[in-house]
């Protein structure tokens, strides 16, 4: 969209629709950039399909959690540097100051036996809001065309098998239907491609580093700077570090550290500022949280506005088509993963079909009320048996 287009829609509001979003958004990332589909793209129209699908493009090409970087770049279009800075805080903020709240709770009672009752129910539930995330965004974004059908399925296929999202794969699949969609004018553009090259990353080593404030620091920076994926793709790096390397949390504590960022809202990354909690306190959990997501701030923001300037032309417009096949993909595919964790027994298979049944079949349901429902029957259940 154009530099001079007047947003049809307030800072304010935007920033409020972030902070809500933060605070009642389940689901993880798949689900969260399919509610701002569904919010900004189809119900408000505060954002055209386009800037969706650069915005996706981007944070799929870049390190870092992809639900942060969607919301920081959707600020950027029409309110640039401000818009998104604001929008970024108001997504993140709601969850670390819950993973803080948790943390306390954590430490206070040696462990969080509840959680994985909890979870049992909110595991089953998200799966199902995925799922249907991941119907909407395929349905909408890769309508009938074959080549983009080519893309998305080598995608999800490629994450079902890997466990794990190829930045080289989404790259592929935009120079594919960039060559499929060529001409001797796009010929002529090839060079506009060259904006974005994104800076090369500083190597971070922890090594000599003194204080366990700065082992955070430098850790957490790698972790934001250069893992890629959506969510859940940061727990392994985060595993090598946490647990093996500095010791910081045992593995009970690591996984209850995975599941308190599962059942909470907001990004499924902010689980590092409830780590950092457990290792050193609330300026550990600051830390954390800011080594790891300002990483990816900056890859959204120095790229924007070439993607901005240059998004329009055909050979690029090409090249983001084909990277967000391949990103719709990786995400169909990740549900899949996720579902294999989350998806234990017949309750839990249960529970996600209804969640599916309710999300299709009844409008205005809302994904909090159905998290708080999923939870209780998880300790109904887990009591039972």
């Amino acid at each position: 969209m154009a530099d001079h287009v007047v947003a049809s829609y307030s800072l304010k509001s935007l920033v409020l629709y972030f902070l809500k979003l933060g605070t009642i958004g389940f689901g993880g990332p798949v689900a969260l950039v399919g509610y701002m589909h569904r919010d900004l793209v189809e119900n408000r129209k505060w954002i055209t399909e386009d800037d969706y699908r650069e915005g996706l493009a981007l944070s799929q090409l870049a390190p870092g959690p992809l639900a942060a970087q969607m919301g920081i770049y959707i600020g950027f279009v029409h309110y640039r540097l401000l818009g998104a800075t604001l929008a970024g805080l108001a997504f993140v903020l709601p969850s670390f100051l819950m993973v803080l709240m948790l943390g306390a709770v954590y430490v206070h009672y040696q462990g969080i036996s509840w959680m994985q009752a909890v979870f049992y129910g909110v595991g089953a539930a998200v799966i199902g809001i995925i799922t249907v995330s991941a119907y909407k965004l395929t349905k909408k974004s890769i309508g009938k065309d074959y080549y983009l059908w080519f893309i998305y399925l080598i995608a999800a296929v490629t994450t079902i098998i890997t466990e794990n999202e190829n930045i080289w794969l989404f790259i592929g699949g935009g120079i594919f239907y960039w060559l499929v969609k060529a001409s001797v004018n796009l010929k002529q553009q090839a060079g506009s491609t060259a904006p974005f090259i994104f800076p090369a990353l500083l190597q971070v080593s922890s090594t000599g580093s003194s204080g366990t404030l700065t082992d955070i620091f430098l850790f957490f920076t790698k972790a934001g700077a250069f893992v890629f994926g959506s969510g859940l793709a940061i727990v392994p790096f985060l595993y090598g570090g946490v647990v093996k390397e500095f010791g910081w949390l045992n593995e009970q504590e690591f996984m209850d550290a995975v599941a308190v960022a599962m059942i909470t809202p907001g990004p499924v990354v902010i689980t590092v500022g409830f780590i950092g909690y457990l290792a050193a306190g609330f300026p550990g959990a600051a830390v954390a949280a800011f080594a790891t997501f300002f990483p990816c701030y900056l890859f959204t923001v120095i790229p924007a506005p070439y993607f901005k300037k240059y998004g329009k032309r055909p050979g690029i417009r090409a090249f983001v088509d084909g990277i967000t096949a391949a990103a719709i993909g990786a995400i169909a595919g990740a549900v899949i993963v996720l579902g294999r964790r989350s998806i234990q027994d017949v309750p839990t298979a249960l529970i996600c079909i209804a969640v599916i049944a309710v999300l299709l079949l009844v409008k205005k349901v809302q994904e909090p009320l159905i998290i708080l429902v999923a939870a209780v029957l998880g300790i109904l259940i887990k009591s039972l048996v």
